[in-house]
Formats: structure tokens, sequence, C-alpha cells
């Protein structure tokens, strides 16, 4: 998608980022895709053997060019924890591929890259406690899959109830929007659940999912923010891990409104939240 070019692009311009702070990733290797994900999957993906109704329920052709895509952005996203662990924080300007789980692939996506990224953190005994905040305006059911019942990575996913996955799994906790849920609601809302959260969990790394498809304008998200509620959701989720010193990794998620503008806007007030709060 353009976004990706568009908002680096945006973020230089404004001297929010310098080109030092970016950088590419390489391809993630298999050791660590099964950190998250059956080898029998893994194989097939790789060998690009995916049945076609598989391929169908990704929404995307198979080809190389695409596993490739999702290795690097796994990596990618690994990459961003190990900085965000001695900066406090980094961004995947793509990732957030939640729909992928432990053997299927749905929703453009086809490895899971927070997933993969929370098991090596444990595995590396670089965390004790994580918690995965899923803020797309669609379920986290990959991810939800991935992590049932491992108590040292809590899922929470706040979403519209009424949109894809129509099959939803079970996050830690799940909040279901209704159609059309305002600005004012979600972030009543949003600030409630964190409160709990906050009380009964002491997480040791944040990953953030901070897809923009909340928005009012966007033609798949059923739910009614504008620019300035998403801004302040970014700013409640980030504020949070900034105020309790938590490190945490940022994935960019879905955006799908017909302007192109309103989708790169959205997503540059994340980085520019997190400029404000950490710079």
């Amino acid at each position: 998608m353009i976004k990706y070019e568009l908002i680096p692009e945006q973020l230089l311009r404004e001297g929010i980022l310098t080109t030092q702070d970016l950088f590419s990733p390489g391809k993630i290797n298999k050791e660590l895709i099964l950190l998250a994900h059956q080898l029998e999957y893994w194989e097939r993906i790789r060998d690009l053997k995916l049945s076609e109704a598989e391929i169908r329920r990704i929404g995307f052709p198979l080809n190389a060019e695409l596993v490739e895509r999702e290795r690097r952005i796994a990596q990618g996203t690994i990459d961003g924890c190990l900085h965000a662990l001695n900066h406090k924080i980094a961004f995947n300007i793509a990732g957030g591929t939640h729909h992928a789980g432990s053997n299927w692939g749905e929703g453009f996506c086809l490895l899971n890259d927070q997933a993969i990224a929370a098991r090596f953190l444990l595995k590396q005994g670089l965390v004790r406690q994580v918690l995965i905040i899923d803020l797309d305006v669609h379920q986290g059911n990959g991810t939800a899959e991935i992590f049932a019942g491992e108590k040292e990575v809590y899922t929470f996913s706040m979403h519209a109830e009424n949109n894809f996955p129509f099959r939803k799994e079970k996050s830690d906790l799940d909040v279901g929007l209704k159609d059309g849920t305002t600005g004012l609601e979600y972030l009543t809302i949003l600030a409630k659940q964190l409160g709990i959260i906050k009380d009964m969990l002491k997480p040791d790394f944040v990953f953030y999912l901070s897809g923009v498809d909340v928005l009012a304008t966007d033609k798949l998200g059923k739910l009614a923010l504008s620019q300035n509620d998403c801004r302040e959701r970014d700013r409640i989720i980030i504020g949070f891990c900034y105020e309790n010193k938590i490190p945490m990794q940022i994935s960019m998620g879905g955006g799908y409104s017909p302007e192109i503008r309103h989708i790169v806007d959205a997503h540059c007030n994340t980085f520019r939240v997190a400029h404000e709060l950490h710079c």
C-alpha cells in the first residue's frame, strides 16, 4: 500500500523522524516463525502450497513476494522490540498482522508479527509479562488463538463487534463495540478498561496495534471516531506506557478510508503523540 511510503515521507518532512531513525529489516528465519506458527503451516507458505480456499481467506494472491514481505514485517517487529527495550518505544510502519493464527492466514495476514515477537522476548528471558493492546477495528482473532491460556501474554482487543472476523476467538479481554460508537463513548470505555488492566496486571512490555480503521471515514470500520479522537486514543495508550515506564512496540494495522490523506494523517498522529511524550 502507498501509505507505507507516504508515512515516513511525511514524518521526515515534519522533522518527527530523521533518516537515522529508520531501518529496513531482513527476513525472519524459520526458528523464529515457529515460535508462533505450526511447522506444517509455515512449510506450505514457504513452498507456496496453500489451498485455493486458504488463499481466498488471506485475500492476497500467494507468491514469493508476499511471503518475503511478511517475513520482513515480522523481523521488523522483533528488531523494534529490541530497540524499545533500550529506548522505550519503537514502531513498525507496517505490521499488525493479527488475523494470522497458529496454522492459518486471514484478512491480509500470513504471519503474526506481534505474536512472534512476544514469544521471542519471553523465550530470550527479556520480559516476563506481556500485554498486547489491539485497537484495530477488527478483533485480533489470530493473536487470541495463539495465546489462549498463556498467562505470560495478556490479550486485550477492543473492536467493532459486528465486523470482520465474524467468527471471533476469545482474547483475555474482548470489548465489542456497537456500530456507530462515537469518539467520546470509545475513549471513555478505553480509559475504563485500561484502568482495570492496570489494577490486575504488571506488564514489563506492551505491544500496541494502532489501526486507524476506527475512523468515521473508514469504508470498512463501522465506528465513528474523528482524527482528534483517534489521536487521543493513541495518547491514552502511549501515555500509559510512558507514565509507567513500560517499553512498547507499535504496529500500524489497518486503515481503509477512501482518501489516503485521512489514513496517512491518522497514522502520523501516532508518531506525533509518541514524539511529544518522549522528546
